[in-house]
């Protein structure tokens, strides 16, 4: 029996995925060769490298004036690389958890850094709401869905500057307004495919203004005037990021992604309050669709090493949560099946019922 993977990432990924780049790694389109070691330059990969932009483009419905490119270094590249390209004098950053504070750390090698409001004092329990943004900044960083401490932004800020999102752990979850960003980037391992692969959209009249010089590797027009083949891209991430994306679409899309992900996160969350020996770590309004955090009650402490093993024994696989944290964690992507929550949400009454110190309604 396949474990259900709970795992925060690299997390769990669409069957299609997983079947259909198997055989292609085996043999790409028929070839012969794997897609493993066929040119990147060629057309039938060529193929897979503008099938997977178009698919961002129609399923995000990114307007006419945005990129789409592939890149290396994952998201934490990406935290040198947006001031790099863009941070001329001022920006400022809402620290709401441990990615958005490394991504605040790497812009203050660039310029003055302005952070507008954090959390960090309450362990990242919540998403700061009474914060002004400078006028004067040169863009304003947000990081989308916090995965360590479970929390999420669930809709379109509206910025005076130009608004960058980190989105690796939620894109394509819910429908998102891409014109009301200048920049989205997200490593891939979350919701789309395996390490290896970064992805960025990017309104393009928003390059080319800082005094800097930039290396040509970290300019982000070198990428999109090259179609993301400056340089070798990752072609096995990027064809697993397309079958997930031909598997989003014939499922409905993002916004049939987003009505799913609402009923997961409802059925686990429900589970969490009602059940007497778990307790929920983030505020309410700000819980998370992707990421859910919970801990044992105060009651039930010395059972917590006992729940973990008893998952397991169910084949719920990857629960442990951040060491930041502790307790647990339950990563629901848009992969999960309402069926894997289920199991978890029966295990943890079963869990009650053996253990429980009394009878609870």
């Amino acid at each position: 029996m396949k474990k259900v993977n709970f795992s925060a990432g690299p997390s769990i990924l669409p069957q299609q995925t997983i079947e259909e780049t198997s055989k292609a790694i085996l043999d790409f389109n028929g070839s012969t060769l794997s897609l493993m070691e066929v040119s990147h330059r060629g057309k039938d990969f060529q193929a897979v490298m503008d099938e997977t932009i178009e698919l961002f483009k129609e399923l995000l419905n990114i307007p006419q004036g945005y990129s789409v490119v592939f890149l290396g270094g994952g998201a934490s590249l990406q935290f040198c690389m947006v001031p790099f390209n863009l941070l001329e004098k001022k920006a400022a950053y809402l620290n709401t958890g441990t990615w958005a504070n490394k991504a605040q750390k790497e812009a203050k090698l660039f310029g003055e850094v302005v952070e507008v409001a954090t959390s960090k004092p309450d362990n990242y329990t919540y998403i700061p709401k009474d914060y002004t943004i400078p006028a004067d900044a040169d863009y304003f960083h947000i990081t989308t869905n916090n995965t360590i401490f479970g929390t999420e932004i669930h809709t379109d800020l509206d910025s005076p500057v130009p608004l960058v999102a980190d989105m690796s752990s939620d894109i394509f979850a819910r429908v998102i307004d891409v014109s009301k960003y200048a920049l989205i980037y997200g490593g891939a391992q979350k919701n789309l495919a395996p390490a290896g692969v970064t992805f960025v959209i990017v309104k393009d009249e928003l390059l080319g203004k800082v005094s800097r010089q930039i290396p040509t590797m970290l300019d982000y027009r070198t990428h999109i005037e090259n179609g993301s083949m400056f340089n070798t891209p990752p072609v096995v991430p990027i064809y697993a990021a397309m079958q997930t994306l031909r598997w989003l679409k014939a499922n409905g899309g993002v916004a049939a992604m987003e009505k799913k992900n609402k009923e997961k996160a409802a059925l686990l969350y429900n589970e969490i309050d009602r059940n007497p020996m778990f307790v929920g770590t983030a505020n309410k309004e700000d819980r998370s669709l992707m990421n859910v955090c919970f801990v044992m009650t105060d009651e039930y402490k010395e059972k917590e090493a006992d729940f973990l093993a008893f998952t397991k024994e169910k084949n719920l696989d990857g629960l442990k949560g951040h060491r930041s944290v502790g307790g647990f964690r339950a990563s629901i992507y848009n992969a999960m099946p309402v069926e894997g929550v289920q199991a978890l949400v029966d295990a943890m009454k079963e869990f009650e019922k053996k253990n429980a110190k009394r009878q609870y309604i």
